[in-house]
């Protein structure tokens, strides 16, 4: 049976195509189309022969032929801003484990289970890159993560609009979050909507923008507002310098940046494989978030 040792083996390998830059997707796409979808009795002998007798081989047909499903879940998180190479390669490693952690005793398909592992590795990736934002508020930000789009569902809140106060107020309870995580989690998650947008008709039309409330802080608040943002800087500036200079450089260009480099970019920088600096980036996230809190306790 294919242990941990060889599943990092078959990784390594690099068997798999990848794309070089966002602009490659449809080449991307071409190629894995050449890869043929198996009929479940295929599957089932190539499941069989990966467990019992550790044929990486087929597991890797395996996994070619669900490329394809693990592109269409890496797509639907592009509103996120995130590289799209970036996402396929991270929805590919959540292939992976699904073909590596199947049970033929679950009686499914392997693409209806490979969903569930696809999923959770691209929703890790997200919270990953946007933790740092927020690190103070990360088990918040991933509870509502995983279950915003749920409680807006069952209270018939199908739209990208705001949310109204009343209903912010009954999903921070449930969630037992603060109101605040509500409010950007919902913005940050409900779509972009241009505030460029025309509003009413002919000469009485005007921009949404026109039409939004000032709610700017006064004097007091934008002070207390600038002293957080100073104090949660020197916070960071310091867990940062708990890491070592690579880790650092792929902290900085990866989620401090608006323009994150993709894992190729800082791989062939650095001469190693996407996979090392994915391995490197996690590692070191969790340094951070440690430091983070750490100093963030003693400052109490």
């Amino acid at each position: 049976m294919a242990n941990k040792t060889d599943l990092v083996v078959f990784e390594q390998k690099n068997n798999l195509p990848a794309i070089i830059a966002d602009d490659g997707l449809h080449a991307y796409l071409e190629k894995i189309k050449q890869f043929p979808v198996l009929t479940e009795e295929q599957e089932i002998n190539l499941i069989r022969n990966f467990k019992e007798k550790g044929d990486l081989q087929a597991a890797q047909t395996l996994i070619t032929s669900h490329l394809r499903l693990a592109v269409k879940i890496a797509l639907t998180y592009r509103r996120y801003g995130l590289p799209t190479s970036d996402l396929i390669s991270e929805a590919n490693l959540g292939l992976m484990q699904a073909v590596k952690k199947f049970d033929m005793k679950k009686n499914v398909r392997l693409s209806t289970y490979a969903m569930l592992w696809i999923k959770a590795a691209l929703n890790d990736f997200v919270l990953r890159s946007w933790s740092l934002v927020k690190i103070g508020t990360v088990a918040a930000q991933k509870k509502l993560f995983y279950n915003l789009g749920r409680i807006k569902a069952r209270l018939g809140l199908y739209d990208s609009k705001e949310l109204a106060p009343a209903e912010v107020k009954q999903i921070a309870q449930e969630l037992v979050v603060d109101e605040r995580d509500v409010v950007e989690m919902n913005r940050r998650i409900g779509g972009d909507c241009s505030l460029n947008t025309t509003v009413g008709h002919d000469d009485d039309a005007v921009e949404a923008i026109d039409l939004l409330a000032d709610k700017s802080q006064n004097i007091e608040g934008r002070l207390a507002q600038k002293q957080e943002n100073e104090f949660k800087r020197k916070i960071l500036l310091q867990a940062l310098s708990a890491l070592n200079e690579r880790e650092q450089y792929i902290v900085k260009n990866r989620m401090l940046t608006e323009q994150p480099q993709t894992l190729d970019e800082i791989g062939t920088k650095f001469n190693i494989s996407r996979e090392r600096v994915r391995q490197i980036e996690k590692r070191a996230f969790e340094k951070l978030a440690a430091e983070v809190k750490q100093a963030m306790a003693a400052a109490e």
